[in-house]
């Protein structure tokens, strides 16, 4: 439990860490001076120690130019401005100090000869010190890491217990390591709640889904049946022509209905876990089809052909796929006027084409692009979403002369 929000404990941590790594630089620079004023000292006491019982004069005063050394007395003709001055080769500091009552400037001669450093150690201690710094650097993303880590490991956390679950099989020890109260009242805490609450309501609406899809399957089936039971036996009687004609459109629209319930009960399941899945025809389901919407051609001198390259079988859904190919057929059958034949269907390896003719007469001719698309009044948007539901893909090509359509596995 984290008593500080996100926001707070982030500053924290950066705080944190901008604070120590202050304090290290701090010691270090300062570490880095006294070791510079010791080997400064030492160097000079070194220098006087090899010279002893002489003292070597290292700081010396001129108020005359031709007194000064000869590698700075051409220098020094020239006037130079008040101010302090380095000379390598010859290892001298000199400190020019303005004169109130002469004309020219008094010197301040330094001799470093013997205390400063050789070059080649000069590099050494270069190398050191990137050392030091590469080290420190180091230190200091280690030790940001670190904090860091610290800080946000609630956010990291909660992303590894969301990454693990499944939202189409959640469990009861799914809503436990998701529980909010695990996570404090922080943002992460605001974040685990609400993912916590749309879990619960995935499960629920799952749970929904599958008792509706079960109860609808048997409620809505069993009148179907029976109606289908009734027809058939008031079929068997000798009825009117007018009442056989009334029979068989009952009939008909009894077909439908099913077809329709089974599309939607389809659509409805959220998973079937591959209980209808299996390898199938095509062909049958084509003559099937044809055979219930044969009634859609009575009276057209329409002819249906079909064209099927050998026998295709398809591994899926056999219902979804029935569904699909029934409305596609109707669609052909009930837009297609009379002399506007044939019908052809092609059955290939991987497609179905269903393929119908249209009047060239621009009057007369109805649009088959857009009437083609109320199969059942429900559309073939609903053969789309049993396409994509199954991985096949379904598309609809309109010309002037043939409207087809395709579907695709």
């Amino acid at each position: 439990m984290y008593r500080h929000s996100l926001r707070r404990r982030v500053a924290l941590a950066f705080a944190l860490c901008i604070a120590v790594l202050s304090i290290v630089w701090g010691f270090a620079f300062f570490a880095a001076i006294k070791l510079s004023e010791d080997r400064v000292l030492v160097n000079q006491l070194q220098s006087a120690a090899e010279s002893y019982p002489a003292i070597p004069e290292n700081l010396r005063a001129y108020d005359d130019i031709n007194q000064l050394p000869k590698s700075l007395q051409g220098w020094a003709q020239s006037n130079p401005d008040a101010g302090l001055y380095e000379f390598t080769s010859e290892e001298l500091h000199v400190a020019v100090v303005p004169s109130e009552h002469e004309p020219r400037h008094a010197f301040v001669v330094f001799d470093v000869a013997g205390i400063e450093a050789a070059s080649s150690e000069d590099w050494w201690w270069l190398l050191i010190v990137t050392a030091v710094v590469i080290s420190l650097g180091a230190l200091g993303f280690c030790l940001g890491m670190m904090v860091m880590r610290k800080a946000v490991a609630p956010v990291a956390q909660l992303a590894n217990v969301v990454a693990d679950i499944d939202p189409e099989k959640l469990s009861a020890d799914d809503h436990k390591r998701i529980e909010s109260s695990r996570f404090g009242n922080d943002e992460v805490g605001v974040l685990a709640t609400t993912i916590e609450k749309t879990f619960e309501r995935i499960s629920a609406f799952v749970e929904r889904e599958r008792y509706f899809t079960n109860a609808v399957s048997h409620e809505l089936r069993t009148p179907i049946t029976v109606i289908t039971g009734a027809l058939e036996l008031l079929a068997q009687n000798d009825l009117p022509a007018a009442d056989v004609k009334a029979v068989d459109r009952a009939r008909r629209a009894t077909t439908d209905m099913k077809t329709i319930i089974d599309m939607f009960l389809c659509l409805a399941r959220e998973t079937d876990d591959g209980l209808y899945y299996g390898q199938f025809l095509v062909m049958p389901l084509v003559q099937k089809a044809i055979e219930q919407q044969g009634y859609l051609l009575r009276g057209k001198c329409i002819d249906v052909e079909i064209d099927e390259i050998e026998k295709t079988s398809v591994y899926g859904h056999s219902q979804a796929f029935s569904i699909a190919i029934n409305n596609l057929v109707r669609n052909a059958f009930e837009h297609t006027l009379d002399g506007q034949g044939p019908i052809t269907i092609s059955i290939e390896e991987h497609q179905l084409l269903v393929t119908n003719q249209v009047s060239g007469d621009v009057n007369n001719r109805q649009m088959p692009a857009e009437t083609s698309f109320q199969g059942y009044g429900l559309g073939l948007g609903i053969v789309q979403r049993l396409c994509e539901r199954n991985g096949w893909s379904f598309s609809l090509i309109n010309d002037d002369m043939r409207v087809i359509a395709r579907l695709a596995w």
